[in-house]
């Protein structure tokens, strides 16, 4: 049941996926997904991707859709238009490109909701 975290607030030093997250009666609303960033250090990426799938098991290469390559902290949003898919994960790639002896390091989060809860929430 959406509003829910797809991944809490974590610390991560590698790639990754969230487990699938079953969308129920939200499967046919447009998504707003936030990607909130709180800790990253200088010189490293995170790329942050939203898969879709119809029965949970078979996941496509492609992402649905993804949030731009982020380098500092921060709130980021991305719309998710309905499709009919009944599950949506997130999948994050980090890289270092310098100091090569230590490894990524970002702690963020990803939030979904339907996107008319959030146009309701904005207008009250």
């Amino acid at each position: 049941m959406l509003p829910n975290f797809l991944v809490e607030e974590a610390t991560v030093r590698e790639c990754g996926e969230s487990a699938p997250f079953a969308l129920g009666e939200q499967s046919d609303q447009t998504l707003l997904v936030t990607l909130g960033i709180t800790h990253a250090m200088e010189q490293e990426s995170l790329d942050v991707e939203i898969h879709l799938s119809k029965d949970g098991l078979s996941w496509p290469n492609q992402p649905a859709v993804s949030f731009t390559q982020k380098f500092y902290c921060g709130t980021y949003q991305v719309t998710v238009p309905a499709t009919g898919a009944k599950f949506l994960k997130a999948v994050w790639r980090v890289n270092r490109w310098a100091r090569r002896e230590s490894r990524p390091f970002f702690r963020f989060y990803v939030f979904a909701q339907a996107a008319r809860q959030h146009a309701m929430a904005g207008a009250a």
